[in-house]
C-alpha cells in the first residue's frame, strides 16, 4: 500500500515540479509519509524513479492490452480499440503524461529507463503492426504497414504532447478523430471517419 502511495506521489510531484524539481523529501511529504520511509523502500531517488516508470508502463500496456481484448475479432477493430485507448482517461490526463513525458526523456542517458521504454514499445509496436500487415493484405494497399504503424506511433506521441502543452483546444475526442482520418487515408476499404467498415466475410468493423 505505501509501496504504491510513494508511487502515486512521484507522479504528481514529477508532474507538478518535473524531473529536476522532484525529491525525496517532495514525494514523502505529498505521500504523507515520512523521509525514512521513502528511504526505507527505495534507498535513492534514482530507484524511486526507476519503480515509477515501471509503474505508468504498466498502466499503459494494461490500458490497451484490455481494450484490444474487448475488441471484434477484425484487425481493423483491433487497431482501432488500440488507437482509442491511447485517449483513455487512464492515460490521456495532464498528470499521466507530464510523469510520462518527463521521465522518457531522461531515457536517452539511462539505461534502465531506456530498457524499461523499449520493452512496453516493443510489445505494443509489435501488436501495432501485426493489425496493419493483416489489413494491407486483406485490402491489398501499397502502404508499407512498418511505415503506417511508426506514423501512427509519431501521430499519438505528438497529440499527447498538445494535449499537454493546449488541453482546451484538444480534447481526447478530437485525438481521436484526427486518428481516424489517418486511418481513413491509409486504409480506406477499412476506415471512414467514423471508425471500421465491417469486412464482409470478417467479424469485425464497428462504428
Amino acid at each position: 500500500m505505501r509501496l504504491r502511495q510513494l508511487i502515486e506521489a512521484t507522479i504528481d510531484c514529477i508532474a507538478q515540479r518535473g524531473y529536476a524539481g522532484t525529491t525525496l523529501a517532495e514525494v514523502a511529504d505529498g505521500a504523507g509519509l515520512s523521509r525514512g520511509i521513502v528511504n526505507f523502500h527505495f534507498h535513492s531517488k534514482e530507484r524511486l524513479l526507476i519503480e515509477t516508470l515501471r509503474y505508468l508502463s504498466q498502466v499503459y500496456d494494461r490500458n490497451w492490452r484490455e481494450a484490444v481484448k474487448k475488441a471484434p475479432a477484425s484487425a481493423a477493430a483491433r487497431i482501432w480499440a488500440h488507437a482509442k485507448s491511447d485517449f483513455h482517461k487512464s492515460v490521456c490526463n495532464r498528470r499521466y503524461i507530464s510523469a510520462w513525458s518527463g521521465l522518457r526523456a531522461e531515457a536517452s542517458s539511462r539505461p534502465t529507463y531506456q530498457k524499461i521504454c523499449a520493452d512496453s514499445d516493443k510489445a505494443c509496436q509489435d501488436y501495432i503492426l501485426a493489425q496493419c500487415r493483416q489489413i494491407q493484405k486483406e485490402g491489398d494497399y501499397a502502404t508499407d504497414p512498418e511505415i503506417v504503424a511508426l506514423a501512427l506511433d509519431a501521430l499519438t506521441e505528438g497529440l499527447w504532447l498538445q494535449f499537454l502543452m493546449q488541453p482546451d483546444i484538444l480534447t481526447p475526442a478530437k485525438a481521436r478523430k484526427c486518428v481516424l482520418a489517418f486511418f481513413a487515408g491509409q486504409y480506406p476499404k477499412h476506415f471512414d471517419r467514423k471508425g471500421p467498415i465491417r469486412q464482409p466475410g470478417i467479424d469485425g468493423g464497428e462504428g
